[in-house]
């Protein structure tokens, strides 16, 4: 592949909205992506195989609960830079990305915020160094966009309980230490149980022949009479809230992540067309050609605005859960966009590994869907303003 030559599009100076923090963490997450992600992340996409050797990377740049405090082993970032590093992440691999995502805002957020001190003790610190990796058990094979219906159950048995059940489409499963699991007692109420790999009847088997997320580790986690210790409830919240908390911090994630898709699909393109020569001229300079990547900036700019806004929001304590997915809904599909109109510009050159842009293509078909549906999250936005649910 040829050499990272990556220029961040900024057409409204938002670099001015950022204080020196953001952009020294953004700029480090940055040029780690051009060391270490894009020259192998090409082939590895190819062999449909997860780099796991860039996990000690993502540690030292402080994309594991770079927001957590750092008594138990985080950055303690704000929010705005938590979005930065997810967007330079991205820009090199939604995969990559989403192993990040996981281990921040859907393992070590649920134990933060709802662990109690011994958990956040034994756990955060291996987590945030990367000697631990963890995932997240929500969907099942039966129940995606209605969590709420969950089959995996649990049951009090004495000194420990026996968990049952299976979860699908779990990003880090194959490889991961713990899982944050989200069971139903014998009451019906949902809690989340830290369940570490090597308990008995635990097992976490790969998913295969996937056409997207190919660099990332994808596979199943199944619960045959485990026994998992009580100290292993997560006591501070229970109820669908709970992992819907969670969902929120890594939709939040995903708004800026996708941001670093479509800004590396725009510069490829715009790249191309001033090189690329037909009827004697560059191909930037024909009309079309130029609409294209008109469009392309200024949809990159106001899912920029749309982010930052959303970022000043969470660092308030202000932002809301359908804002978070509206700004979701937005940004992916407008990723999903120019990653298809940048692919265009390309030619057939666009659907080959000497380029990026269809490997994010087939990237943001996974992200689209995964943390809440494209359609759901429309839903969500239509009962925030009508006050209606049309999905229940």
């Amino acid at each position: 592949m040829a050499p990272d030559q990556f220029q961040a599009p900024d057409y409204f100076l938002l670099d001015d909205l950022l204080n020196e923090e953001h952009k020294l963490v953004r700029d480090a997450s940055r040029e780690w992506v051009k060391r270490e992600v894009s020259p192998i992340i090409e082939d590895a996409a190819q062999a449909a195989k997860f780099p796991e050797h860039l996990l000690a990377g993502l540690a030292e740049i402080g994309a594991f609960g770079p927001y957590i405090p750092e008594e138990y082993g985080g950055a303690g970032l704000d929010q705005i830079s938590y979005g930065l590093i997810m967007q330079e992440i991205e820009r090199g691999d939604s995969g990559i990305r989403s192993t990040a995502s996981v281990q921040s805002s859907l393992v070590m957020y649920p134990i933060w915020k709802y662990g109690n001190e011994d958990q956040k003790q034994k756990y955060l610190p291996k987590l945030a160094s990367g000697e631990l990796i963890g995932c997240f058990g929500l969907t099942e094979p039966n129940h995606g966009s209605n969590p709420g219906g969950m089959e995996t159950k649990f049951r009090d048995a004495g000194d420990h309980y026996v968990l049952n059940g299976a979860k699908l489409w779990i990003s880090n499963s194959p490889f991961a230490d713990i899982a944050i699991v989200w069971a139903k007692n014998e009451e019906g109420r949902i809690h989340g149980l830290i369940v570490e790999r090597g308990m008995e009847g635990f097992s976490t088997p790969e998913t295969h022949h996937k056409w997207s997320l190919r660099a990332s580790a994808t596979g199943e986690l199944i619960f045959d009479n485990v026994k998992v210790p009580k100290e292993n409830l997560l006591p501070n919240k229970s109820g669908l809230g709970a992992p819907l908390g969670c969902l929120d911090s890594a939709r939040y994630g995903i708004a800026w992540g996708v941001i670093g898709a479509a800004m590396d699909c725009y510069d490829t393109a715009l790249r191309y067309a001033k090189e690329r020569s037909q009827f004697g001229k560059p191909i930037a300079g024909f009309q079309l050609q130029q609409k294209k990547l008109a469009e392309m900036i200024t949809e990159i700019t106001k899912a920029q605005l749309l982010t930052w806004r959303l970022g000043v929001l969470r660092n308030e304590n202000k932002a809301t859960s359908a804002q978070i997915s509206m700004a979701k809904r937005n940004n992916v599909e407008m990723a999903l966009n120019i990653a298809r109109e940048a692919r265009q510009v390309l030619g057939a050159m666009g659907i080959t590994g000497d380029y990026s842009i269809m490997r994010h293509m087939m990237n943001l078909e996974s992200v689209i869907t995964y943390e809440g549906t494209h359609d759901i999250h429309l839903l969500i936005t239509g009962m925030d303003i009508t006050g209606i649910p049309a999905f229940k």
